[in-house]
C-alpha cells in the first residue's frame, strides 16, 4: 500500500506542477489532488522537496535499470536523458524552483551508481583501492551531470541521443585508462 500511495503522490505532484510552480505548491494541494488526507502525506514524506527527491531517484533508477555495465552504460545515459525529457514539465519546474546544487544532489548519486558499476566491471582482476574507484566514478559522474544540467538549462532543445553519443565517444576508454593510472600510482 505504501508504494501505491507514493506513486499516487508522485502523479499528483506532476499533475499540480502543470499549473503551479514548485515553490507555490502546498501539501494540501497534493493531498486534495491525490484524494488523501494531509497527514497521509507526512507518513511518507517530510515535505514536498523530499517527495521531489524521491521522484527523481525513482525515475532515474528505472531509467538506468540494467545499464550499469561497460557495454550498456551509454544506453543508461540515453535512458536518463529520455526520462528527463519525458518528464520535461516536472524537471523544468523543479530546475527553476530549486538551486542547481539541489538538482545535482538528486542526480549525482544516480549517475554514480551507473558509473560505479562500469568502474567495478573494468577493474576486475586489478588491485585498485575502493576509494580510488569511487573517485573515478565521481569524476565521470560530474561530467555527465554537468552536461545534463546545461541541457536542461537550455530548455532540452538539443538531441539527447546525440549528446549521449558524444559523451560516449569522449569517454571511450577513459574509465579503463583511469583505473590503470591508479594501479600504476599504487606501485
Amino acid at each position: 500500500m505504501s508504494q501505491i500511495t507514493k506513486r499516487a503522490l508522485e502523479a499528483s505532484l506532476k499533475n499540480v506542477l502543470r499549473t503551479k510552480p514548485l515553490n507555490k505548491i502546498t501539501i494540501n494541494d497534493l493531498a486534495e489532488d491525490c484524494g488523501i488526507n494531509r497527514m497521509t502525506f507526512y507518513y511518507h514524506f517530510k515535505d514536498i522537496y523530499d517527495l521531489v527527491e524521491w521522484v527523481c531517484i525513482e525515475d532515474a533508477t528505472q531509467a538506468i535499470a540494467d545499464n550499469k555495465h561497460y557495454d550498456t552504460w551509454e544506453q543508461g545515459f540515453t535512458q536518463i536523458f529520455y526520462a528527463v525529457r519525458d518528464n520535461k514539465p516536472f524537471v523544468m519546474n523543479v530546475y527553476r524552483c530549486v538551486s542547481r546544487e539541489q538538482v545535482e544532489r538528486y542526480l549525482n548519486p544516480l549517475v554514480d551508481k551507473l558509473i560505479v558499476g562500469v568502474v567495478e566491471e573494468q577493474s576486475v582482476g586489478m588491485v585498485v583501492r575502493q576509494e580510488d574507484k569511487n573517485f573515478i566514478a565521481r569524476v565521470y559522474s560530474y561530467i555527465f551531470v554537468g552536461i545534463m544540467l546545461d541541457w536542461i538549462k537550455q530548455g532540452m532543445k538539443e538531441d539527447y541521443g546525440e549528446i549521449a553519443r558524444m559523451i560516449a565517444i569522449t569517454l571511450h576508454g577513459g574509465i579503463a585508462n583511469s583505473i590503470r593510472n591508479f594501479t600504476k600510482a599504487e606501485e
